[in-house]
């Protein structure tokens, strides 16, 4: 069982930055991919960024350039750099964890069995 809990959210002006972490207990860190994901008010959950066990990342369109994902094994943590916020960023942000999700497959939130309970960012203009 692998229980994750997100931190770092907040309320920031448009054209600064965050740094979300994850923290993450149980289970095998290494072997996990690890992935954020967000959801605004009356939308899908969305996906943002992947980070698979062998560290190949992929990002979504969206905030692909602005958004970096990173992870430390040793902290069995994950992070997400959030630069260039824009007012349209502003949603729950939740990372996922699952270690049968290929980097293929890691935008479908689907095939995450982990989750955590989410951090709030808002974005003010």
């Amino acid at each position: 069982q692998v229980q994750l809990e997100e931190s770092g959210g907040g309320l920031v002006q448009a054209g600064g930055s965050l740094r979300l972490s994850c923290a993450a207990s149980g289970g095998t860190f290494s072997t996990y991919t690890m992935a954020w994901f967000r959801r605004a008010p009356g939308q899908e959950r969305e996906f943002l960024a992947s980070m698979h066990w062998s560290d190949n990342a992929y990002y979504a369109d969206s905030v692909k350039g602005r958004f970096t994902i990173s992870r430390d094994n040793v902290k069995k943590t994950v992070y997400l750099q959030m630069n260039s916020l824009k007012p349209e960023d502003t949603a729950v942000y939740y990372c996922a964890a699952d270690a049968r999700v290929s980097y293929v497959n890691s935008w479908q939130p689907a095939l995450y069995e982990y989750w955590g309970q989410g951090t709030q960012v808002t974005v003010s203009s």
